[in-house]
């Protein structure tokens, strides 16, 4: 009987162990041994729940766990928590992995047949005085989570201050918020959301700054102030300083390829590893890539980009592990849709904004209708505001961008759709979307923007 072929995977959460799952849906332990290595101890968590477990709106860490290690295991799946890889062997063929426990096994080599890079993406951290104090912290994984709530019940902490107003931060701040902090935000930016245009970044301030949370932009931070206890007291912007018992980081995150890197295998101007379809690494048969860790293909302005979110990531060790297993499978691209919210205040965009489609070249027309979750005589109608990107003369769709309250969010899965379909504005126009007074004015929100960008594309077309 032949041996089996071993099939190594590094990183234990959404990429990895999707990839390890399915392959082992497909081959059996006698085909395929799977060995995964987590330098953490948790596997399959949802890091995007931390900020409502901070919050107090869901139990953790086990609610957030989807499968925890010994459910892998008892399904055939070898996992190793506690354990880091540390080196890459591409000419041998295998990787040379750390166990983290001081009482455990030291380093050792492993062979592999095929190897998975799901190392995901690590928080960016400033090198700024102060930034390692106690009570300043990042929220990437469940023991960041862990750390913080330790911090929040052991240390009264009336005043937060979040550097950085993307997806994180401001979830952060509604989290510290429900638990009855004073919340400042600081943005370096324009606006909060740099996900959004400025336009429609100014109403998410707006709006933060009526739900009490205290926005700041333009705010460069050069210190994180201690006290002579060694814990943060404060923020220092280049011209003030905010009172803070504890900082949350909410910078974004870059990919974690350094050590794929170190083994040689290709990134991008992202640093993301780069790959095929099939998600294997470019100029490789064997050594595949998914989650936060890769750079994927934009279906709309045709380059890559680094999107880290946990829908991408199941995706990619879907196909993975397919395609280890025998079977076939691709990921075609993304078109960039992310959705948030702060409070009542729901965020949400797909495709490009204004500076993404103009750096690749396009030409535009922008129009942004206001409009409303439900038709106007409905009880609890709440407003809402909705951006739209037009290609001039085609009139193909480029982007949209919603803010508004309930009803507002989950509206850009129409202009998702449309993107990945290509459609133009015009043909949006037709949609036949579900109505009812209770969910929609006769027009749909989207569908009003899309008919204004049709009329705005045309307008151009005779100048």
């Amino acid at each position: 009987m032949a041996a089996a072929r071993r099939m190594v995977v590094i990183g234990g959460d959404a990429a990895g162990m999707s990839a390890a799952s399915q392959a082992r849906r497909l081959r059996s332990r006698s085909e395929l041994e799977i060995l995964a290595f987590e330098r953490g101890p948790f596997t399959s968590y949802s890091a995007c729940g931390i900020p409502y477990w901070v919050g107090e709106l869901v139990d953790g860490p086990d609610e957030l766990v989807a499968r925890t290690p010994e459910a892998h295991r008892g399904r055939g799946i070898d996992v190793r928590t506690h354990t880091e890889v540390v080196e890459i062997d591409l000419a041998g063929q295998r990787v040379l992995a750390r166990d983290l426990d001081p009482r455990g096994t030291g380093e050792r080599w492993h062979g592999f047949d095929d190897l998975v890079i799901a190392t995901g993406a690590r928080p960016r951290r400033p090198a700024m005085p102060g930034i390692d104090a106690p009570g300043v912290h990042g929220v990437q994984t469940l023991e960041h989570g862990r750390a913080l709530l330790e911090t929040l019940e052991s240390t009264r902490v009336e005043r937060a201050v979040v550097i950085g107003a993307g997806y994180i931060g401001v979830e952060m701040a509604e989290a510290l918020m429900r638990r009855g902090c004073r919340v400042t935000v600081l943005e370096r930016g324009e606006q909060p959301m740099s996900t959004l245009d400025p336009d429609m970044g100014r109403l998410v301030r707006e709006a933060m700054s009526g739900l009490g949370i205290d926005t700041v932009t333009g705010a460069e931070v050069t210190e994180v102030v201690t006290g002579e206890d060694g814990r943060v007291r404060a923020v220092a912007t280049k011209v003030d300083e905010y009172p803070a018992d504890l900082v949350i980081l909410g910078l974004g995150v870059a990919p974690e390829t350094g050590l794929a890197q170190e083994a040689g295998l290709p990134v991008g101007d992202h640093g993301g590893l780069l790959t095929d379809l099939a998600m294997r690494v470019r100029g490789y048969d064997n050594i595949w890539a998914g989650g936060d860790c890769v750079e994927v293909l934009d279906l709309v302005s045709g380059r890559t980009r680094h999107i880290p979110l946990g829908t991408h990531a199941n995706k990619h060790g879907q196909v993975i592990g397919s395609n280890v297993g025998g079977d076939y499978a691709t990921f075609p691209g993304v078109v960039g849709t992310a959705v948030s919210k702060v409070c009542d205040l729901e965020i949400a965009r797909t495709g490009l904004l204004e500076a993404e489609a103009t750096s690749v070249g396009l030409k535009f027309e922008t129009v942004t209708i206001e409009s409303t979750s439900r038709a106007g005589y409905y009880p609890d109608t709440r407003p809402m505001t909705v951006k739209m990107l037009a290609e001039r003369r085609t009139g193909r769709l480029l982007g949209t961008q919603i803010v508004g309250r309930e009803g507002a969010g989950k509206r850009v899965d129409i202009a998702a759709v449309a993107l990945t379909a290509g459609m133009t504005v015009e043909q949006m126009t037709a949609l036949d979307l579900g109505y009812a007074p209770p969910f929609s004015p006769v027009w749909d929100p989207v569908l009003v923007a899309a008919r204004k960008a049709a009329a705005t594309v045309r307008q151009a077309e005779r100048r």
